[in-house]
């Protein structure tokens, strides 16, 4: 499969809900690299490579979330990996 990156934007309630927990948890199971990290605007943005397929994956997992967030909206780009990541963990 085709490596890739994708960076994702959620709006709504995803912060205080263990949206970045579930999230983190969710991309390590997939083996993706990249992290998640809450925004000054109440949003979490989430960047990740891997194989597409697994990227899709996460993004279908980011448009749920964990069962106490609400999802308004979520925006999503794919482009080529930048091979920058070791792991996928918390960005502050």
């Amino acid at each position: 499969m085709k490596e890739s990156r994708i960076i994702i934007k959620v709006y709504g309630l995803v912060q205080g809900v263990f949206f970045r927990y579930t999230t983190r948890k969710f991309a390590q199971k997939l083996n993706l690299s990249g992290y998640v990290k809450n925004m000054p605007d109440g949003s979490v943005l989430i960047e990740a490579e891997g194989p597409e397929d697994k990227l899709k994956e996460l993004l279908k997992f980011s448009k749920v979330g964990p069962k106490s967030a609400r999802i308004d909206r979520v925006e999503h780009e794919f482009s080529a990996p930048l091979n920058q990541f070791k792991d996928f963990n918390y960005a502050f």
